[in-house]
C-alpha cells in the first residue's frame, strides 16, 4: 500500500496501528489465517507464507516435516503448514497450521533464507515415520546432494533418537543415502533394488575404456557384471543431450557394458526396474545368493 510502511506480510493489528483502513486491508491483503495477511503485490509462494506465519509464531518455532522438505527444495509434496515447537504447557492453536512438539537441540534447527526450520537430520527423522522407503531414500539423497545433510550429522541425530517415532526406518536407510544420486527417480530405482534380492548397486559408476580412462558414468550399475542402469528424464530428449547420450552409450557398449534405460513410465512401481535388472545380471553370470 503506497505511503504506508508495511512489509509484504502483516497482521491486522499491526496494519491498523499504522493507520491502515479496513478497506485498504481488504483491497491489498490476501488472508492466509485469521488476522494475518500477505500483500497482493507479493508472490504467494511457500517462503512468503512462512515469513508471514513467522510474524505470529513463538520465536523458538521452526518449520518442519513437509514444510521443511519443500523449503529445502525436495520433490516431496508439502500439504499444509507444519511447525515444530519444543514441548510447553500450552501450544499455539491457529487454523491453517499443524503444530508438532519435538525436544529440539540447537543442532536440530537451522536458518535458511531468514526462516527457522528443522535441520536436515531432524527433517529426515521426522519424515521417516511418514514416507515409504523409496520416497525416504529420495529425500535423504536430495538433502545430501544440496548440502543440507551429512552422514555425520545424521548419525549423531539418530544416536539420540531411541523410541522416537520413525527412528527404525531412519536407521535402516541412513547408511544407503548418497549425495552422488542425480535425481529423485534414480534414488527410487536404487531403493527398489535394495528392497529386492539383487546386489546393492553402485552410484555414478565410472565406465573405463581399455586404457583405463573414464569415458562415462552410469547412474547406477554393477561393475563386476558390467550392467548399468540409466534414468532418462525429459532433458534427454533435447538435441544436444541426445547426441551426448548416443556417444556415451556407444562407448559403454564398446567396452562391454549392458545398459538398461528407464523413463518416467517405469516409475510407477518396481517391477520393470527390478525384473529387467535381474535378467540382465543373470545373463552376465550373477547367481542368486551372491552379494
Amino acid at each position: 500500500m503506497d505511503g504506508i510502511p508495511l512489509q509484504f506480510s502483516y497482521s491486522w493489528t499491526e496494519a491498523r496501528s499504522l493507520g491502515v483502513t479496513r478497506a485498504q486491508i481488504r483491497t491489498d491483503g490476501v488472508p492466509i489465517a485469521r488476522g494475518l495477511y500477505v500483500s497482493r503485490s507479493a508472490d504467494l509462494d511457500l517462503r512468503t507464507r512462512c515469513r508471514a506465519w513467522a510474524r505470529v509464531l513463538p520465536s523458538d518455532a521452526a518449520f518442519g516435516l513437509h514444510t521443511a522438505t519443500a523449503l529445502y527444495g525436495s520433490a516431496v509434496p508439502a500439504p499444509g503448514m507444519h511447525v515444530v515447537l519444543p514441548p510447553r504447557r500450552v501450544l499455539p492453536q491457529r487454523a491453517g497450521i499443524d503444530v508438532h512438539t519435538r525436544a529440539l537441540r540447537d543442532a536440530d534447527v537451522v536458518t535458511l533464507d531468514g526462516l527457522r526450520l528443522t535441520a536436515g537430520a531432524q527433517t529426515f527423522l521426522d519424515m521417516a515415520a511418514l514416507l515409504a522407503p523409496p520416497e525416504l531414500v529420495a529425500l535423504g539423497d536430495a538433502l545430501m546432494r544440496a548440502g543440507h545433510l551429512s552422514a555425520g550429522a545424521l548419525q549423531e541425530r539418530l544416536a539420540r533418537a531411541d523410541r522416537v517415532r520413525g527412528v527404525r526406518p531412519a536407521r535402516r536407510w541412513a547408511p544407503h543415502l548418497s549425495a552422488a544420486a542425480g535425481s529423485h527417480p534414480e534414488s527410487r530405482m536404487r531403493c527398489w533394488l535394495l528392497l529386492s534380492d539383487l546386489p546393492e548397486p553402485q552410484v555414478q559408476v565410472p565406465i573405463l575404456d581399455r586404457w583405463g580412462t573414464v569415458v562415462a558414468h552410469a547412474d547406477l550399475g554393477y561393475e563386476e557384471w558390467k550392467v548399468a542402469l540409466e534414468y532418462e528424464g525429459r532433458q534427454h530428449a533435447e538435441h544436444d543431450q541426445f547426441g551426448r547420450d548416443i556417444d556415451r552409450y556407444s562407448l559403454m557398449a564398446a567396452d562391454g557394458w549392458l545398459t538398461l534405460r528407464f523413463a518416467g513410465r517405469h516409475m510407477t512401481g518396481p517391477a520393470a526396474v527390478v525384473g529387467r535388472t535381474r535378467r540382465a545380471l543373470l545373463s552376465r553370470g550373477w547367481r542368486p545368493g551372491e552379494s
